[in-house]
């Protein structure tokens, strides 16, 4: 089958086109967002501007006005044919001021995949990165740590700090499942200062609460992730993809592997 080609809208008084001298190309001086597109309709888009504008602010970019990126947004769906597609935001320093545009693409094969089939996944420290809650373009780290997960591979990572608490995925946040006194699920998120705040973690904290499913931020070591009733690595295209191994050991299927995707896919 054909993919079609990305379209891309530049926002109301910005460009869309990047100058070599631009340091959102030579530094990746810049921040994005990524959403999912279903049904014609981009999933959580506040949540994702919401995010785009706090990234922007720790990171020394004036941002343009939520009002112009959804037009923005509005013109590049209106051009899309091609079923369900990637959303990305992208906000970086020009040498005129900023670039900033709205891009639609298909959906990549390897997050169906990992919808499916879940993921193989390596742990590896991070070392304390202070745009660690911006979603910045300087991706060089994220990108390396995949490369390293493949090679060994996997398809995934799971970072942790210097004292091996787990943080998040390269492009995820981790959830796991623990059972409660009476056999419940709980959900657990790692709590740590240095995460990047997760849409689709929140979309499903805000899902298993409404159905009176305890939701829990705390401390999460690795001993906890092979303890667990289920670890998944949860993005806004991928939605959620079952960690299946862990640095080279099975993890037992999950009994609540079908309460995440119902909540998962009941919220977006």
């Amino acid at each position: 089958m054909t993919v079609p080609p990305p379209i891309v809208v530049a926002v109301e008084g910005c460009r869309a086109s990047i100058r070599a001298d631009d340091p959102v190309f030579s530094r990746g001086d810049g921040v994005f967002e990524t959403a999912l597109v279903r049904d014609g309709v981009v999933r959580l888009l506040d949540e994702h501007l919401a995010r785009l504008a706090e990234s922007a602010t720790l990171a020394g970019l004036p941002c343009p006005d939520s009002v112009d990126w959804l037009a923005a947004v509005v013109a590049a769906i209106g051009q899309w044919s091609g079923g369900e597609a990637v959303l990305r935001l992208v906000l970086g320093r020009a040498v005129d001021g900023v670039v900033a545009f709205v891009m639609v693409s298909a959906v990549p094969a390897r997050a169906a995949t990992a919808r499916r089939d879940g993921v193989a996944a390596v742990t590896l420290v991070r070392p304390h990165w202070p745009l660690a809650r911006a979603k910045s373009l300087s991706y060089a780290a994220n990108v390396a740590a995949l490369r390293h997960a493949e090679l060994a591979g996997a398809g995934d990572a799971i970072f942790l700090d210097s004292t091996g608490a787990v943080l998040e995925g390269p492009r995820s946040a981790v959830v796991l499942a623990v059972r409660g006194a009476g056999g419940e699920p709980i959900l657990v998120t790692p709590d740590a200062p240095s995460i990047l705040p997760s849409t689709t973690q929140r979309a499903l904290f805000a899902a298993a609460g409404a159905r009176g499913i305890e939701c829990v931020y705390r401390r999460v070591m690795v001993a906890d992730l092979f303890a667990a009733q289920g670890v998944w690595l949860l993005s806004a295209i991928t939605l959620a993809a079952r960690v299946h191994t862990l640095d080279g050991r099975a993890l037992a299927d999950s009994p609540f592997a079908p309460l995440i995707t119902e909540l998962i896919d009941g919220r977006i």
